[in-house]
């Protein structure tokens, strides 16, 4: 680990000035800065903590929740309002990592956590581009097992990890940044990037801003709504594929939908097709019809060639479930 200075700031000025600073990064739980620090990957000289900023609340607001960016992640899954409006949120979360990260994680944290790609965590294997710019992506070749099959490019094809930006990407939220010029406001949807030719700039947010808070608009889909995760085994482990979704139904018909999918991709991927067609009376047929044309696009690259079978049979399941199996 290299040398940095630490300092605790307590209003959001002052953590603005500090982080300001070049090659300085904010911490809270620090759950994922501090690992990839000892890694060596991530060298900050000056880390600001900003533990103390008036930022964990979670409260009801006109049309919908706000939930603010230091709210821990097991506070935001155990939270009546999460649970009973935004179930997906609440499953997602439970569905991370363990009892002990979850209490110490925030969920602006979460929502910026990095690949947990092996070439990318580990020095001694090279290239790679998220790492260093320009060097080239191993995984392309390498051990890509757990690597992303949709939204990649020759340059990364890194898997994004938060089962938590899943959800909330399905469900439409809005995050509020706080920087140096003011607060502006993203879509979820919009936060994190596709690598393109620049895999190393993964999200939308510039050097000293940090994440306020994230709206979740209420919603006749958010209410129901649900997580679905597959993973090697049931805890402490990151998806193969996951889903996010929430329906609207009427009459036993599907009004409107909203879907994303985690573990497949190099960000929460919203599967705008899948949302268009996903109309009418629910059937077998038609989620695997869905799941088909969501994924139709999908490209392998060996080792992790299943996932685009299995994150067909996610959705398919997810939508099955959350209709009750009736279809």
């Amino acid at each position: 680990m290299h040398p940095f200075d630490y300092v605790r700031e307590k209003s959001v000025s002052e953590a603005m000035t500090a982080g300001g600073r070049t090659s300085a990064k904010f911490i809270a739980g620090g759950t994922n800065l501090v690992d990839l620090m000892k890694a060596d990957v991530e060298r900050p000289a000056h880390v600001v903590d900003i533990n103390a900023l008036p930022l964990g609340g979670i409260e009801e607001v006109a049309g919908g929740l706000r939930i603010g960016a230091l709210a821990r992640m097991a506070d935001v899954a155990a939270h009546p309002l999460v649970q009973q409006r935004f179930p997906a949120v609440s499953q997602a979360l439970l569905a991370s990592a363990s009892p002990q990260l979850r209490n110490a994680a925030s969920i602006g944290g979460n929502l910026m956590q990095r690949t947990r790609c092996p070439y990318f965590r580990e020095l001694i294997w090279t290239p790679c581009n998220k790492r260093e710019p320009g060097s080239g992506c191993s995984a392309r070749e390498g051990d890509n097992r757990m690597q992303a099959v949709v939204g990649t490019s020759e340059h990364c094809i890194a898997q994004h990890m938060s089962d938590f930006a899943v959800a909330v990407a399905a469900l439409d939220g809005v995050l509020t940044l706080r920087g140096p010029n003011g607060e502006r406001k993203v879509n979820a949807t919009d936060f994190h990037l596709l690598p393109g030719s620049t895999p190393h700039i993964e999200h939308d947010l510039k050097h000293g801003e940090l994440i306020a808070s994230l709206f979740l608009p209420d919603a006749p889909h958010a209410q129901r709504s649900s997580y679905l995760k597959v993973r090697d085994r049931t805890s402490y482990e990151f998806a193969l594929a996951s889903a996010a979704v929430g329906l609207h139904i009427e009459g036993g018909v599907i009004r409107s939908a909203r879907i994303a999918f985690g573990g497949i991709a190099t960000k929460p991927w919203r599967a705008r097709f899948a949302e268009a067609v996903l109309f009418g009376k629910p059937s077998p047929k038609m989620f695997r019809d869905v799941a088909e044309a969501e994924l139709k696009g999908a490209k392998g690259y060996g080792m992790n060639d299943y996932k685009i079978e299995l994150a067909k049979r996610t959705l398919v399941r997810a939508l099955t479930d959350l209709t009750g199996g009736a279809a």
